[in-house]
């Protein structure tokens, strides 16, 4: 009997979704189940970098640095509305790395992953301008290099939308409750969380791309007798008032060994991270720690002129990295490469699960785990998705402010900065969003800061957003401008545009 998908995918955040657009552009028939928002959990809680991980070379990962250096501008290409370049810099602290390691690092990183576009590395006076904006006077020199920034939630969702937009099922609120083998296929056993109804799926091969709750699918759900190889380390991030006006990202050394990274965010903020902390609980109840936010904001505080207190943090963050565990003593030190595991084949169907992965390699993990289970499934096609845009991103990546400037032209109501938002957000979907509206009053009911009716009905319609959690912290981070009531405005329109949208399909 032939079965209802190829492949059954489980977990909506980066890996999970794009496996899933990856497949269904090869041809094979693909349902992808999430029990929460797409990116929901972990793939909204990075640093939002897309960079090649300088400190890894300090543990001689070499070929995750290379391999994530190369995806740098694969990724800018594919969708530079929301990938960017950025410039950091690396202020010389003489008590902790030596400047000759610095400099023989920054170089490894300037020439193992076959940079085109990005500038090479140079050194700095720290006590010139601009760099000198926000730093202690005591630091004299450093470095300058570049990586990529991400809107990480969004990468996930347009992969999503891509996978869709190509045949692929995206059910979101959707838990995998069972999954077990029925002769040569798999059985899975689907619950809508909304609304409480199952059903049963089967499929050819299952991928366990469910992050954090890796372990947790295979032993509860799979019943599989398998040893979980994954290690869980919380990452935290806080939020403060801008604290420098420029637009250079800082990597400060910490005294422990780590790096903290201070990134432009939102315009009017200044994004400090990470932690790296082992983690034993529930990855769904994961916050920040009083302790991780007096470690953040005294580890910066040692380059600021200006201290940075508890006081001073308007938003956290935290994930939780289902690490591939190695056997590293320190959680800084476990390797953030991916592994993919199989389990399955000659008469039973397969079992992919995925392990570990950094964002910037989404894409390469994706390649690599269709390349495991091509024996079991009907490909059309080989690689494809380094050279295919996603959602918006179908024009030059240095013609960004050329595409806002034309969509300001194109609506003159606009201003530069909620045009730049509309932009960095969909890119050339922003004019479909708008569609012939004239002035602002026509996008609809205003909710507060720059956020219309019209945008929240396309993020409902065709990107998966039911809380309005969805839309002001993963499909955009507004919440940090929206009070408490603009957000109750908002849950109400969104779940009776949802409660009319179910009535009219009834």
């Amino acid at each position: 009997m032939a079965p209802d998908y190829d492949l059954v995918v489980i977990g909506g955040g980066i890996n999970g979704t794009g496996i899933a657009r990856d497949a269904v552009g090869r041809g094979a028939s693909v349902l992808l189940a999430e029990m929460g928002d797409l990116a929901g959990a972990t793939s909204s809680a990075s640093t939002k970098l897309i960079h090649g991980g300088l400190r890894y070379l300090e543990y001689y990962e070499f070929d995750l640095v290379r391999k994530a250096l190369k995806e740098r501008e694969v990724l800018w290409r594919a969708a530079p509305h929301i990938v960017w370049p950025l410039r950091f810099i690396l202020p010389h602290h003489k008590d902790l790395r030596p400047s000759w390691m610095l400099r023989l690092g920054l170089f490894m990183y300037d020439h193992l992953g076959g940079r085109k576009l990005l500038p090479a590395t140079k050194t700095v006076k720290l006590d010139r301008a601009p760099f000198s904006d926000g730093l202690k006077a005591l630091y004299k020199k450093g470095f300058e290099y570049s990586d990529c920034w991400v809107e990480d939630a969004r990468l996930v969702v347009l992969n999503a939308r891509d996978a869709a937009d190509r045949g692929a099922d995206i059910l979101t609120r959707t838990k995998c409750i069972s999954a077990r083998r029925d002769g040569k296929l798999w059985s899975v056993v689907l619950k809508d969380l909304a609304t409480g109804e199952e059903r049963t799926v089967t499929a050819s091969v299952l991928v366990n791309a469910a992050g954090p709750w890796v372990a947790e699918m295979l032993s509860g759900v799979v019943g599989s007798n398998q040893t979980s190889a994954v290690r869980l380390v919380k990452g935290s991030h806080i939020i403060v008032p801008k604290l420098y006006e420029h637009d250079r990202c800082f990597i400060f050394q910490n005294g422990d060994g780590r790096i903290i990274f201070a990134i432009p965010y939102e315009t009017d903020f200044t994004l400090i991270g990470t932690t790296d902390v082992d983690y034993q609980a529930d990855p769904g109840e994961v916050a920040i720690s009083p302790e991780e936010v007096d470690y953040l904001c005294k580890a910066v505080s040692e380059y600021f002129e200006k201290p940075v207190r508890k006081d001073d943090v308007v938003h956290t963050y935290s994930g939780v990295r289902p690490l591939y565990d190695d056997g590293a003593t320190e959680a800084k030190a476990a390797t953030r490469d991916y592994v993919l595991e199989l389990e399955g084949g000659e008469g039973r169907p397969a079992l992919l699960s995925v392990f570990g992965g950094k964002i910037t390699t989404y894409r390469k993990l994706a390649e690599h785990a269709l390349q495991k289970i091509e024996p079991f499934l009907p490909f059309k096609r080989g690689v494809w998705t380094a050279y295919a845009p996603l959602p918006g991103g179908d024009f030059p990546v240095l013609d960004f402010d050329k595409e806002v400037a034309g969509l300001r032209q194109a609506y003159p109501f606009l201003n530069e900065r909620f045009a730049k938002r509309l932009m960095h957000a969909y890119g050339r979907d922003a004019k479909t969003i708008l569609d012939d509206a004239g002035s602002l009053e026509e996008l609809g009911t205003h909710f507060g800061a720059d956020l219309y009716e019209s945008e929240v009905k396309w993020l409902a319609d065709r990107e998966w957003a039911r809380a309005a959690d969805d839309i002001i912290w993963r499909r955009s981070k507004l919440g940090l401008r929206l009070d408490k009531a603009d957000v109750v405005r908002l849950e109400s329109f969104l779940s009776g545009y949802l409660a009319q949208k179910a009535g009219a399909a009834a």
